[in-house]
């Protein structure tokens, strides 16, 4: 039984007193066994209850802030990752803009072009409705003079 110790030795070797230790072998926190009459404790099972519950959960928190690290860099590394999509996304759509913006210039051109000519266009038909008109009005003048002159006389006869 190598490593067992008198209840007397294990309290102080835990720097409790004699009655804690016995708390913790009634409330079942120590192992132990009976040799010979005396109470011996094995002092590498039952440490839970040596223990306080506080350095436990600093114990199992160090394993939280190991995982809760590793959860941090792959959120991290996540992030940047969108961030560099994002990025990426942006300029396409910078570009994509462009090009529009571009096409849109180039048909605004075509545009007013195409609005010189019909003003061109527009301009030499109304010239020309006028000639026209000048010359239907010099026409009418000339058949009333004429036809005039042939209704007089045939209404004077």
């Amino acid at each position: 039984m190598q490593g067992w110790m008198s209840i007397d030795d294990y309290a102080q070797m835990t720097n409790m007193d004699r009655s804690a230790v016995e708390a913790l072998i009634v409330r079942g926190k120590l192992t132990t066994l009976i040799e010979d009459g005396e109470v011996i404790i094995d002092p590498g099972q039952g440490m839970e209850g040596i223990v306080p519950a506080t350095l436990q959960e600093l114990s199992a928190s160090e394993a939280d802030v190991t995982l809760g690290a590793n959860f941090v860099e792959k959120t991290i590394g996540t992030i940047i990752n969108l961030h560099e999509k994002v990025l990426v996304a942006k300029e396409e759509t910078i570009e994509s803009i462009k090009n529009e913006n571009e096409f849109l210039k180039e048909a605004l051109a075509s545009l007013q072009e195409l609005y010189e000519e019909d003003r061109n266009t527009i301009a030499t038909l109304t010239e020309q409705l006028k000639l026209s008109q000048q010359e239907v009005e010099f026409m009418r003048r000339k058949y009333k003079l004429m036809w005039g002159k042939v209704i007089d006389d045939h209404a004077s006869q």
